[in-house]
């Protein structure tokens, strides 16, 4: 099952750094064992760019999409055999100590390869 997650700052990291693992290692781990199937840090959240379309109207801003502490800094596509397997590769990523990590299921839409 393919997961996304997603890596996100947090308000209240761990203090507790010497704990923290080294993210080159999960990278080359997780590469190397094909949990991983493709990750990336992203730009700055003032480079992001909003679109929405209301009322028939195209509505285009600058900035993140949340007025929120907390932003998606990357993600890291994720091919594991269930949730709990998810979870201990998330586990194991620097982001859980210092940051927050989201996990969700990549859904098959209907017609879709």
């Amino acid at each position: 099952m393919k997961y996304l997650m997603f890596v996100c700052t947090d308000t209240e990291p761990d203090p507790d750094t010497a704990t923290h693992p080294d993210v080159e290692t999960w990278v080359a781990d997780n590469d190397a064992n094909g949990r991983r199937l493709d990750g990336s840090v992203l730009g700055p959240a003032d480079s992001a760019t909003t679109v929405r379309v209301r009322g028939g109207e195209l509505l285009v801003s600058d900035g993140p999409f949340a007025e929120t502490k907390e932003l998606i800094v990357g993600f890291d596509l994720l091919e594991c055999a269930d949730l709990d397997e998810a979870i201990e590769v998330a586990r194991a990523h620097p982001m859980a100590y210092a940051g927050r990590l989201e996990l969700r299921p990549l859904v098959d839409l209907p017609g879709s390869a």
